[in-house]
């Protein structure tokens, strides 16, 4: 039987997961195709879970920042429904993909919707529409990406969350199959902005740089039916947040997403940053980050760490 969050062991929990990792860490490799991301010691390991009172449970480089990555699509996929609602649903999708997080073949078939927000055609396509919410064009691409900033920064309680240029130059110039993404879309009519301007938001919010205290922090809401529990804010309706938590475990993983499900049991987003976002509805989040990579892009030493966590909290929506 699971035990109560308020009889759970925090010190012998965090130090069965911190046993578990140490034989890994260095797995992977890291996400060399995008330059600023290339260099990056794939020895690091932070982890940080945030419970429903604003208390955190931390181990190894959990304040130290790193490139956010696929992870910003839960929050852009939240801040886009809050604006333009429903009519999202005319642009993308909100099925399991099954095929790589870049994938056109999908995408051709489909006529240019995308099968899901966190896919990265998805994503763009959200972004896109997200971005035509602010007026559109550059203008609207660079309010929109104020607007996301201050709402991680406000629900974190941390003003000290930016978008790394480096990595966002280095996004851009590596681009070429999102930027084919984004155009073959645009051939069904399928973005309202140039295809540009909508990428530049992409680029900018997929290189927010942040710590895995401050992301398990900012998700928060998530987990309580999008209420923050600390501060009480509606960020969310709860409709939407369950919404937004069933893509998640459907795929928060692209093509790994079955397997994420069946070892971990909670809806999740991975970055090929190295981090992972989970969400223990009616317990808390947890945020993990260690560079290396499986072949389907999440952290391998992550999916490790909150497969432990998991047994040990008995946290799995199935059990």
């Amino acid at each position: 039987m699971m035990a109560l969050d308020s009889a759970l062991d925090w010190q012998q929990i965090m130090a069965a997961v911190e046993r578990a990792v140490m034989p890994h860490i260095g797995a992977g490799k890291v996400a060399d195709y995008i330059p600023a991301l290339a260099c990056i010691d794939p020895r690091k390991f932070g982890m940080a879970v945030a419970l429903r009172d604003g208390t955190m449970r931390c181990l190894g480089d959990a304040d130290e920042r790193f490139s956010v990555q696929s992870i910003s699509k839960v929050f852009t996929l939240a801040l886009t429904l809050q604006r333009v609602g429903e009519a999202l649903w005319d642009a993308v999708g909100r099925e399991p993909s099954g095929s790589s997080f870049n994938s056109i073949v999908q995408l051709e078939a489909e006529k240019g919707i995308p099968r899901n927000p966190l896919i990265n055609a998805g994503a763009i396509a959200t972004t896109d529409r997200l971005v035509h919410s602010y007026g559109g064009g550059q203008a609207g691409a660079w309010e929109a990406m104020d607007d996301l900033l201050d709402t991680a920064r406000r629900l974190a309680g941390d003003q000290n969350i930016d978008i790394d240029c480096d990595v966002a130059e280095s996004e851009s110039q590596s681009g070429s199959r999102n930027r084919a993404l984004a155009h073959f879309m645009a051939s069904f009519g399928n973005m309202k902005n140039p295809v540009e301007d909508s990428l530049s938001a992409y680029f900018c919010h997929c290189s927010i740089a942040i710590s895995c205290r401050q992301l398990a922090r900012a998700a928060l809401f998530l987990a309580f039916d999008g209420f923050d529990p600390v501060t009480g804010e509606e960020v969310l309706s709860k409709e939407r947040c369950q919404r937004i938590l069933a893509i998640m475990m459907m795929s928060g993983h692209y093509d790994n997403s079955g397997e994420f499900a069946y070892r971990i049991g909670l809806p999740g987003k991975s970055g090929v940053g190295g981090g992972i976002l989970v969400v223990a509805p009616g317990h808390g989040t947890v945020a993990v980050w260690s560079p290396g990579l499986n072949q389907a892009g999440t952290s391998m030493v992550g999916s490790i760490a909150l497969e432990e966590l998991v047994r040990q909290t008995g946290w799995s929506v199935f059990g």
